[in-house]
């Protein structure tokens, strides 16, 4: 099976030597999208403001390998401060539906940016031929 590299544009991964994504027969491996804007800065507003603008760069690179936020299999959400996972449980019924993904969610010290707090990545199914 062929790899083939994921590209959104902008693509503010390509100077740190990482792909947006990695395509893989039918399957999407989406590296973690975090809550900066197109610009590459992390968007004001806290936490919710973070997590939206996270998943909505999800919904684009996803889209951007051929699948959607309705083919997610399994995510993973780091966050940097675990009193926000109300916040996030709030995300995940506003981006996915049922059947829900299979999910982690994590703790973590930080992400590669202090001002960042959540960070989201996804494993998804892609569709050939329409078929789904």
């Amino acid at each position: 099976m062929k790899i083939a590299r994921v590209v959104t544009t902008p693509d503010n991964y390509a100077p740190f030597l990482l792909s947006q994504g990695i395509r893989y027969g039918d399957l999407l491996f989406i590296s973690g999208q975090a809550g900066a804007g197109e610009d590459g800065k992390v968007v004001e507003g806290g936490f919710r403001a973070q997590g939206e603008q996270a998943f909505a760069n999800l919904r684009r690179a996803l889209e951007a390998g051929g699948s959607s936020l309705d083919d997610v299999i399994k995510v993973t959400i780091f966050v940097t401060d675990m009193s926000n996972f109300g916040e996030v449980v709030e995300l995940r019924r506003r981006f996915f539906s049922e059947p829900y993904p299979a999910d982690t969610i994590a703790e973590v010290k930080a992400l590669y940016d202090p001002k960042v707090m959540i960070e989201i990545e996804a494993i998804a199914a892609v569709h050939t031929g329409g078929e789904k």
